[in-house]
Order: C-alpha cells, then sequence, then structure tokens
C-alpha cells in the first residue's frame, strides 16, 4: 500500500488536484501536451550553434591553450562528460572538456544499446518499497522518450517480449509491465500487450517451445550508443565548446582562496597523449566525469578521498542476425544465477548480454570465456532445439565496466542501483558518479547546478530538454530514398548512413568515391557485407577520429559487429586515414599492429582463436576421420601429410577457379596453427572436430574442400569469398553450399 500511495502520488505530482477535474485520460493528455510545449520553449532558448560544423582537433587545442579561464572544464568523454560539456555551454557558460582517450572509449560504447527505465528496477522498487529506485525508474522514462525525441536517426522504440512458461507468471509479469507502462506515464512509446503461445511463435519462431504459455511485449528504446556519444560531444563543440579527445589529466591546478585561505581546484595540467605537448587548462570549476575512474580523479585532489565507486564488469556477445527476429528483443527476467539477459537485434546482428560481476578497473577490459559461455548457455535455455547455438557464431564480444555507487563495504553489485551521485570536495572538484547511459541528461543538468551553485557562476536553467543533437534536426525516416536518388549509393548503403549521421549524411555521401560499376554510382564499402563506405573513414576524421581503433569501433561500429571483418578492413582504412593526416610507413604499422591488438584483446578475438589451437583435442569418430582423410588427400595428393597454397591451386584449376593469392594464403592461415605455412593432416582433424563440437563456424577451408570433393567431377566452380561476391548467374545455386559466406567468430 505504502508503494502504490507513493505511485499514485508521484504520477500526480503538481497536477493532483487538475486530475480530479479533468479524470486520468485528460489530464494524461494536458501533461502530454505540457511535454511537448515544454520541448518547444527549451529549443526556442538556445541560440543557434556557433559553427556550422564542429571545429578541427587543431583549432580546438589551440582554444584550449590560449583561453585564459573557462567557466567549466569537464574530465572525461563519455555520455555524462560530454551531456554535462552540452548543458553548459548552451547555458552560456565558457565550456572546455577533455578526454584521455576517444570520445565514447569507455563504458559508453559498451553498453547493451538499450534506453530503458528499468524493468528490474521498478520490480525491486515494488517488492522492496524502495522510492529512490521508483524515482529512478520514473526519471528514467522521462529521458528515454527525450533522447528519442532529440536523436531520431541514432534511436528508436523497441519491441521486447518476456516468455512465460508458468501459468501463474503470466498475471505477474503482465502487472509489473503495467506499472512500467503507467509509470511512464504520458511519456510511454507503445501500450505493453499479452501474446498467445502461437502468436509468440509468429513474432519469435525461434523460441523454445515446450512448456511456453504465452509472452508479453512491451516496449523500450534502443541506440546506436558510440554515435550518440559522439552526437553529444560534436554538438557541444556546435555550440562553442572546447572539446578534444586524446587530451589526458596529468594533475589537477589549485591556488588559495583569497577569501577562505582554503586550497581551491582551479583548472588541470593537461596532455596531448598523440604530440606529447603539456599546457595548463585553467577554469573556474572543474568537473570529473571519468565513469569508471572516478576515483583516480578524485585522488588526484585529496589523496585520502574514500573510494565511492564500485566497478562492475559487464560482458556482451554479438551473433548472427538469423538468431533473433528483426524486430523483436527477448527479455530471460530470471537467469540460471538470478542475473537478467537481453536477446536484441543491432544493427542486423544480434547482441546477447550482459553479465554482471565485480572488476577490478583497466582501461583494456577483456571479455572472459566463463562469461561467454554463460551468456550462450542462457541462450540456450531460451531458443528452440532446432536452433544450434554454437560458440563459433560469436562474431564479436566485449567487457564494459560500470561506475556503480555503492557503499565500498558492499560485496553484492547485482543490488546496487545505478543512481547518480552529485559530490563536491573540500577544494570544489565537482565529481558526477553512477547512473546509467539513458540519465546522461539529467546526470549533467544536476552536476551544472551544482557547479553554479557551489562556484557561484551566472547561469540560467539548463535548456538540453529537446534541443536537437547532431544530424537529428532535419532528419526524417525517408531520407535515405533522396541519398539513393542524387548520389546513386545502394539503398542499404544510404540507409545505413541516414541512420547514423542523419541529416549530415548528404555530407558523408558527397565525399564517396566512384565505384565504375553501373550501380551503385559511388559508395566503394570498406568490407562488402556491411554498408561502411570509405567515404565515412574520410568524414571520420571531420569528427575527430585520431586512430584506426576509433574508426572501427565508434566512427563505424565493424569491430563490435565482426571482428574478422573489422581486421579485414584496417589495411584499407590505415591507407586512407594515412592519407588524410600525413602518416609515414612507420605510423602506419603502427596503427595497424594497435588495432589488431585492441580486436584481439578487447573484442574478443582472442577468445575465438582459442577455439583453434595446436592443442585443441580431436575427437571424431573413425568413420568421420576416415571420411576427412579422404577429403584431405584429393588436395594432398603426393601424400606429403600436408597441403599447401600450391595443392589447392592445382584443385582450384583442375575445377576451372582462379582465386587471388592473398586470399587463399588468408584461408589457410586461418588453420595452419603453427604458422608453418602449410596445413598439415592433424590441423585439418582439429579444425573439423572443433566444427563438430560448434567451438568452429563457417571455415572457408572447410567448405571449399568440401565443395571441391562434391564438385571435381562436376567441375562447378566454387565461390569463395566471404561477402559472396562476384557470383555469375549460374554460380547462384552454390550459395546455399559455400558457407564461406558466414564471417569466421
Amino acid at each position: 500500500m505504502a508503494f502504490q500511495k507513493a505511485v499514485k502520488g508521484t504520477i500526480l505530482v503538481g497536477g493532483g488536484a487538475l486530475a480530479s477535474v479533468l479524470g486520468l485520460s485528460q489530464f494524461a493528455h494536458y501533461r502530454r501536451k505540457q511535454v511537448n510545449l515544454a520541448y518547444v520553449q527549451a529549443a526556442e532558448c538556445v541560440s543557434e550553434p556557433v559553427n556550422r560544423e564542429p571545429p578541427s582537433r587543431e583549432a580546438q587545442l589551440l582554444s584550449l591553450q590560449n583561453t585564459a579561464e573557462f567557466d567549466i572544464l569537464v574530465i572525461g568523454g563519455g555520455a555524462t562528460g560530454c551531456g554535462c560539456a552540452l548543458d553548459a555551454v548552451t547555458r552560456g557558460l565558457k565550456t572546455a572538456l577533455v578526454e584521455r582517450d576517444d570520445f565514447s572509449s569507455g563504458t559508453s560504447s559498451r553498453s547493451t544499446k538499450l534506453i530503458h527505465g528499468g524493468v528490474r528496477y521498478l520490480q525491486k522498487a515494488i517488492m522492496k518499497l524502495d522510492i529512490e529506485q521508483y524515482r529512478m525508474v520514473k526519471e528514467a522514462l522521462h529521458e528515454r522518450a527525450n533522447l528519442l525525441e532529440i536523436a531520431p536517426h541514432l534511436s528508436a522504440p523497441l519491441p521486447i517480449m518476456l516468455p512465460v512458461y508458468k501459468w501463474w507468471q503470466l498475471p505477474y509479469y503482465w502487472v509489473g509491465i503495467k506499472l512500467y507502462d503507467l509509470v511512464a506515464g504520458s511519456n510511454c512509446l507503445k501500450s505493453s500487450y499479452v501474446l498467445s503461445k502461437s502468436r509468440a511463435l509468429e513474432h519469435f519462431p525461434m523460441l523454445q517451445k515446450d512448456k511456453l504459455v504465452g509472452a508479453i511485449v512491451y516496449y523500450d528504446g534502443q541506440h546506436n550508443d558510440a554515435r550518440m556519444n559522439l552526437a553529444i560531444a560534436l554538438t557541444a563543440a556546435r555550440y562553442g565548446a572546447a572539446t578534444a579527445n586524446y587530451m589526458e589529466v596529468v594533475s589537477l591546478l589549485k591556488k588559495t582562496d583569497p577569501h577562505t585561505g582554503k586550497e581551491r581546484v582551479s583548472g588541470a595540467r593537461c596532455k596531448d597523449v598523440l604530440t606529447g605537448q603539456e599546457f595548463d587548462v585553467r577554469a573556474k570549476c572543474v568537473i570529473n566525469a571519468t565513469g569508471p575512474f572516478t576515483d583516480t580523479v578524485r585522488k588526484m585532489d585529496d589523496k585520502n578521498a574514500a573510494a565511492i565507486c564500485q566497478p562492475s564488469a559487464g560482458v556482451h556477445i554479438v551473433m548472427p542476425g538469423y538468431y533473433s527476429p528483426e524486430s523483436m528483443g527477448l527479455l530471460d527476467p530470471a537467469t540460471s544465477d538470478g542475473r537478467v539477459i537481453f536477446f536484441l537485434p543491432w544493427q542486423k546482428m544480434t547482441i546477447a548480454g550482459t553479465t554482471d560481476t565485480p572488476t577490478d578497473i583497466t582501461h583494456h577490459p577483456i571479455p572472459s570465456e566463463e562469461d561467454i559461455n554463460f551468456i550462450l548457455n542462457e541462450v540456450r535455455n531460451y531458443l528452440s532445439c532446432d536452433v544450434e547455438v554454437r560458440r563459433g557464431d560469436v562474431l564479436a564480444a566485449w567487457s564494459g565496466i560500470r561506475p556503480l555507487v555503492t557503499d565500498p563495504k558492499s560485496a553484492d553489485t547485482q543490488s546496487i542501483s545505478r543512481n547518480h551521485v552529485v559530490d563536491i570536495s573540500e577544494s570544489g572538484l565537482i565529481t558526477i558518479a553512477g547512473g546509467k547511459w539513458t540519465t546522461y541528461r539529467s546526470m549533467a543538468e544536476d552536476t551544472i547546478n551544482a557547479a553554479i551553485k557551489t562556484h557561484n557562476l551566472k547561469a540560467g536553467p539548463s535548456r538540453t530538454v529537446g534541443l536537437f543533437l547532431q544530424g537529428g534536426k532535419d532528419w526524417s525516416p525517408t531520407l535515405y530514398i533522396r541519398l539513393v536518388q542524387d548520389y546513386g549509393l545502394e539503398s542499404e548503403v544510404a540507409q545505413h548512413l541516414a541512420a547514423t549521421y542523419g541529416d549530415k549524411a548528404f555530407e558523408v555521401a558527397k565525399m564517396a568515391s566512384v565505384t565504375g560499376k553501373r550501380w551503385p554510382i559511388v559508395g566503394v564499402r570498406l568490407v562488402s557485407e556491411f554498408p561502411y563506405i570509405e567515404a565515412e573513414v574520410k568524414y571520420g576524421i571531420k569528427e575527430y577520429a585520431c586512430t584506426a581503433v576509433d574508426m572501427i569501433s565508434r566512427r563505424t561500429r565493424l569491430a563490435f559487429l565482426n571482428v574478422q571483418a573489422a581486421e579485414e578492413a584496417l589495411p584499407r582504412i590505415v591507407e586512407l586515414m594515412g592519407r588524410e593526416l600525413n602518416w609515414d610507413d612507420y605510423k602506419k604499422e603502427e596503427e595497424l599492429e594497435t588495432a589488431r591488438k585492441f580486436l584481439y584483446y578487447e573484442m574478443g578475438y582472442k577468445s575465438r582463436s582459442e577455439q583453434l589451437t595446436d592443442r585443441s583435442e580431436i575427437s571424431l569418430l573413425p568413420s568421420d576421420i576416415d571420411r576427412y582423410k579422404k577429403r584431405f588427400h584429393k588436395f594432398d595428393a603426393d601424400q606429403k601429410g600436408f597441403i599447401t597454397i600450391v595443392d589447392v591451386q592445382r584443385v582450384l584449376e583442375s575445377i576451372n577457379v582462379q582465386m587471388d593469392e592473398n586470399t587463399l594464403h588468408e584461408i589457410l592461415n586461418e588453420v595452419d596453427l603453427n604458422k608453418n605455412g602449410q596445413v598439415e593432416l592433424n590441423e585439418f582433424l582439429q579444425l573439423m572436430s572443433a566444427i563438430q563440437k560448434g567451438r568452429v563456424s563457417g571455415s572457408r577451408l572447410a567448405i571449399l574442400m568440401k565443395t571441391a570433393e562434391e564438385n571435381l567431377d562436376r567441375r562447378v566452380p566454387i565461390p569463395v569469398d566471404r561477402s559472396c561476391g562476384g557470383l555469375l548467374p549460374d554460380q547462384l545455386p552454390m550459395v546455399q553450399l559455400v558457407l564461406a559466406c558466414i564471417p569466421l567468430a
């Protein structure tokens, strides 16, 4: 009852008397109009951006060096830090922001990609009668609506199915989800609904059928998190904030307050990570928005400062798009260990996650094999037995560190709220910690309010509600059609550009290279199975991309979608960036090596590659071993015990197939475990054993050899390109045989 009263009171706050006169439905309509009006008023209060385009990084560095004193200096270029910079600069405050790495290089690019209020937080609020959790959900649902409004190209509502396997759970979950709608009020995206078993399977045919009672579908938002973070940073830069990535804070500057005699933080000593140059940036107020590294900056201010953050690691995996419907997510509300797992379509792939375990703070979090297998096992529990969930289908994996606000004595990170805390030190350093992606704007508003009050800054109220982010103002769902018609882009590429850059997509299209084909006219792809084009590399540099890692992970999302595709695109990306940034050969090689290490350790390539090693066991039936030996010996005609590029070329020529030698080298190198330039029989049997166990999928060599064996007598050409490009009409029936189209994971 106490919670029900709290809910009712909060929903009607500021309008209880009016609601009693108008009735709830009319009151809701009135509130919706009031919210929309607030959006318009907020937008009108803000002057036009001072820059049509964000200034170059060089110009931003000059601004940081030559400005005598800023009102606000924000440390941290994640969602919250960039949100603080945007909130401050649109209030008329002279604002600077520095980030040690790239914008969104940390937690903000490694989320579940949801914009949500938090169904499970509402459940905790109900079960524990926790008004604080309830208020957090209420705030997040308001922010969800605002974010969908101000960045429509980067975000959209997503229906999420909650499957029910026990009759008693149906009313239980239905009440909970309806409360979620109720708390959202006028900000409810779409009303939730119940599905019968048959209808649930129509919407999600991969679902486990046995004992399924029905399902409940509710709506939350989904976004491209790194691009959203970047849009906030670019918008702040356009409004006049001096923002710079790859600027590390070496130490905090302090001066003595003449009135109190106490030391006050007055800026920071900054180092350009790319050049090594150091200089001071002075400011009346310094804001610490460094996420998991919050306590590191706090200890720069006071070495005795108590820790206020407890980091928690969340691992996600990406699987092929066929694991989920294109427009329906799945929520597992109670996993085997009590966590929550989401299974969501994203960028035509499928995301599954997340875990939630205590971790150490590191700049380079690595997804563990244990966490990857935990997620896979949970996915298996909810998918039909007809769908084989294979370890080899993990195309990418990553770990993000959440900066949870906690009591340092607490050991159970699952029970910790994502509520944010604004902390003000004795020397005036303002720290914003905790919170969640969805509430970045309200967190920024609270932080700047505290800064204004603490440091006596002259500024009005926050103006970011309803303020369009970069690319959002003139975007429309049909914008991509103009890109196709005006520039001759492929429809898939045009849709991608519109959804990534919004109304700025035309600028990218203008940079696109001519393909030399009849169609598409422009838009050379970086890799054939993804819609990213070379022009995005050039445009990404205008968006402050400084390294190849920036390009594959945050300007494009290749690293998060498919690590092998990202690795294949790297040489061309480095070549294009080198041309624009005047890199010499040494720098290009350094960028390639750094990016490959990033993919190997941080994006799951290491875990993938360890599925097939020279220590892998061979567990095959004798009949299978005989069959695979016969296949191998069709290539090893001389009975050497190994095959080389020459052997494969000989077989391919016998069936009239020409293949680029570099491509052939790549295919053999995937299986050459001891890297001696040849594939031995034992390595081939290890590969086939790993494929049978599901640890490896889409091996191009295995599929090439199988298809060659089946077609040697018929002399049918074998398409082996990983993207299935270049097929002739009479080769199209072969596509279903050539699983080389499926990227390795």
